[in-house]
């Protein structure tokens, strides 16, 4: 489902037109829709595609977003979220929040967005996660890629007991163990900007599409959630951030589809 929202993104916006230009990338004659595990989605009866959510101006579009979760989730499906920055992620959670006790989350991304507020707003894209663990939306969240920890976001950190895996000690084969449920959040910035240039802030140093990948693939936990966020189209004229996107949406479904396991 698109979630087409970019008015709490800082610096540039753009976002907002990304999940037509992923749809765009998925069904492009290039490419098919198979996941490398073999999945093919397109014969794939579970696999639905939703359309965009029609979004008021303000922070109604935040509770339009939540409550479009809940509904889907009321159905005992999984949402695969397409932002949008990564401010829709919030009411995402406050959904599914509401539906898992014990709810895990991993976090890509080159930015914490832990700050408590920015520019005045405490909803902007940079304070998601600062809103999501002071609700407890979920049990444990887990940051990766991060390489832009200022010492109010470290601050934030330590205080509500976030696991922040910085890039500079990141190593590719450190274990990533969840003990239930998990909700993925994959900010398209934790590539290093030569894989994904259509992003708002090039942030040096990050992640490789095959590293990304394998960590999806070789997750140990059920995946009942996921959101990919902060492409913005006008910084892609080849469309390799695009097509990149896809490839994601192709293996987080597949995996969505095969460890859905607990709760549904």
């Amino acid at each position: 489902m698109g979630v087409p929202l970019d008015e709490n993104s800082s610096f540039m916006r753009g976002a907002a037109s990304a999940p037509g230009q992923i749809r765009k990338a998925l069904h492009s004659e290039s490419t098919n829709l198979c996941s490398e595990s073999g999945i093919d989605l397109g014969a794939e009866p579970r696999f639905r595609d939703l359309g965009d959510l029609e979004l008021e101006p303000g922070l109604i579009a935040l509770q339009q977003i939540e409550k479009a979760i809940a509904r889907l989730l009321k159905q005992k499906v999984g949402v695969l979220s397409l932002g949008g920055d990564h401010s829709i992620t919030y009411p995402i959670l406050r959904a599914y929040g509401s539906n898992y006790d014990k709810l895990n989350l991993l976090h890509l991304d080159a930015h914490p967005d832990l700050y408590d507020e920015f520019e005045g707003n405490r909803y902007s894209h940079a304070c998601p996660f600062s809103r999501i663990m002071e609700e407890r939306l979920v049990k444990r969240l887990v940051q990766l890629g991060i390489r832009t920890l200022t010492p109010h976001q470290r601050a934030q950190a330590e205080r509500f007991g976030i696991e922040c895996i910085e890039m500079r000690m990141w190593q590719h084969e450190t274990p990533l163990d969840f003990d239930g449920p998990l909700y993925l959040s994959l900010d398209l910035d934790v590539f290093d900007p030569a894989f994904a240039p259509g992003v708002s802030h090039h942030e040096p140093g990050g992640m490789s599409t095959r590293a990304v990948l394998h960590l999806i693939q070789t997750l140990q936990a059920p995946i009942i959630g996921a959101d990919i966020v902060e492409f913005n189209p006008g910084r892609d004229p080849l469309g390799i951030t695009a097509m990149l996107a896809a490839k994601l949406v192709k293996e987080l479904a597949a995996c969505m589809l095969t460890r859905v396991g607990a709760g549904h």
